[in-house]
């Protein structure tokens, strides 16, 4: 008497193949940056090795993944995770590049006509390997102007020394490394590490009076790369919202 066994439709080979490759693409992005802290490659190798290959891979994976999804009679669940993957190991290069495109600056300030000076730091970039330099760049400020117009100098109805008080206490609060303090001079240096990379942006805060009330200036200047990525800016906004709401 014949006997019937009912098959189990195999996973497609094409979506295991995209999940792991998607899978593997965003442990490569998220070990980049670690990786490089450590010591274990240089930056030239983590920007323009392991960044690219992460996009190559991720978008091989999401093209794998989706042929998956819509061929699979079973395991369709594997290849959307792959699609998933593949989606943040292409997503997040390709932003990156698409901000650094936009804004291929690394200096923002919101006084383009007289900058606040780095004294400081100073020494700290001395002794780093190609650091930009922290004479202020015509080009630079002109090019802010067009791709960061919102950022300017914020007006506090308080006296220069409340608002240094104020400055300093938000600059701790940001996690900063306080280079050096003047409150005679309203002056405030610090270095902000990032998070991923753990690059080091060095920041200039100067506050002068303004009528009755104090006038905030700041400066945030990345000490390697010719593009920030908006972190910069990021930074400026942040900080000057995080003083004005408090």
């Amino acid at each position: 008497m014949a006997s019937t066994q009912s098959s189990v439709p195999r996973v497609s080979r094409t979506a295991l193949i995209g999940f792991f490759m998607g899978l593997f693409s965003c442990l490569l992005l998220a070990l980049d940056g670690p990786a490089y802290r450590l010591h274990v490659w240089g930056l030239q190798f983590a920007l323009l090795r392991v960044i690219p290959l992460a996009l190559l891979l991720g978008l091989v994976a999401l093209l794998l993944s989706i042929i998956g999804a819509i061929r699979a009679r079973s395991g369709r669940g594997l290849a959307l995770a792959g699609i998933v993957f593949g989606l943040i190991a292409a997503g997040i290069p390709l932003n990156s590049l698409r901000v650094a495109l936009h804004s291929p600056i690394h200096d923002v300030t919101t006084d383009t006509v007289n900058p606040p000076q780095f004294s400081a730091v100073l020494p700290q970039r001395a002794a780093v390997d190609h650091a930009n330099p922290t004479d202020v760049d015509p080009k630079t400020t002109e090019l802010q102007k067009r791709v960061y117009p919102d950022i300017a100098p914020v007006h506090l109805a308080v006296p220069p020394s409340q608002a240094f008080d104020h400055a300093l206490s938000t600059a701790r609060g940001m996690g900063w490394e306080i280079a050096a303090t003047d409150p005679t001079q309203g002056r405030i240096e610090a270095t902000a590490t990032t998070f991923w990379f753990g690059f080091k942006d060095d920041i200039v805060v100067r506050i002068t009076a303004d009528g009755s009330g104090s006038r905030v200036d700041m400066r945030s200047l990345s000490r390697i790369g010719q593009s920030d990525v908006g972190a910069n800016a990021r930074r400026v906004r942040d900080f000057l919202g995080k003083l004005s709401a408090g």
